[in-house]
């Protein structure tokens, strides 16, 4: 758990200095960071999604992900959470409800959607070796002061996720370490950067709406895939 609660820190800071110093920074600018950041989360996600083995199964997951979260209303839910939060922790401050609710959930995402939050949460929770992690910390600080800067105080609650998702993931590390296989991480890895692309698309580059939130059954679905594959011996692809 060191490694996450690095990242928790790194991102409290990252965040605090963004709102900081944010109102300081011309909207003008602000617009440009933004179409900056999405410019690198796109190619980023690009990077993570070129890594996949079986284009059928990211598909598959894709497609599968995006109707159960249409049928649980994930994206609907997830907004009421931040719009709660907002409420309760930051009401009045840095923007209205759908900014936070839009700085919550692009920054949760970002954060916790990659090989690293899976590999440096495992190694961290199996071996204690949080190195991985405290690289992605740094990464995390510099992104969250940017995103706080220009999504508000929604960026700085992410850190519940991080310590829900990577906490969750390292507390539970022998069992991820022994279920978790290589082509399931790759098809994994290639979904989140789909996702990372419509982050981009949707809510920084702002070219258009994506209900994101619903395709995160995808995250599941594609090592459930590789899992059956494996167990019914089918090899292949595509």
């Amino acid at each position: 758990m060191i490694g996450t609660l690095i990242n928790i820190a790194a991102v409290v800071v990252g965040s605090l200095l963004g709102l900081g110093f944010g109102a300081r920074i011309p909207e003008r600018t602000n617009k440009t960071i933004i179409a900056g950041l999405g410019l690198f989360t796109a190619a980023i996600g690009f990077q993570m999604f070129l890594g996949m083995q079986n284009a059928i199964v990211v598909l598959v997951s894709i497609l599968l992900g995006g109707l159960l979260g249409e049928w649980w209303r994930i994206e609907s839910r997830l907004e009421g959470v931040g719009e709660w939060l907002q409420q309760r922790f930051a009401a009045g401050q840095h923007g209205d409800s759908s900014r936070f609710v839009t700085g919550f959930l692009t920054a949760s995402l970002v954060f916790c959607v990659g090989p690293m939050t899976i590999l440096g949460s495992i190694q961290d929770g199996l071996t204690g070796d949080f190195r991985l992690l405290a690289i992605k910390s740094v990464l995390d600080a510099f992104a969250s002061l940017v995103f706080a800067s220009t999504l508000g105080v929604g960026v700085l609650f992410s850190a519940l996720t991080i310590l829900v998702v990577q906490g969750g993931i390292s507390l539970l590390a022998n069992q991820f370490a022994t279920l978790f296989t290589q082509p399931m991480i790759a098809e994994l890895t290639a979904v989140g950067g789909l996702l990372l692309i419509g982050i981009a698309i949707s809510s920084l580059l702002e070219i258009k709406p994506i209900r994101m939130g619903n395709f995160l059954p995808a995250l599941v679905i594609a090592p459930a895939i590789i899992s059956l594959l494996t167990y019914f011996g089918i090899n292949f692809v595509f």
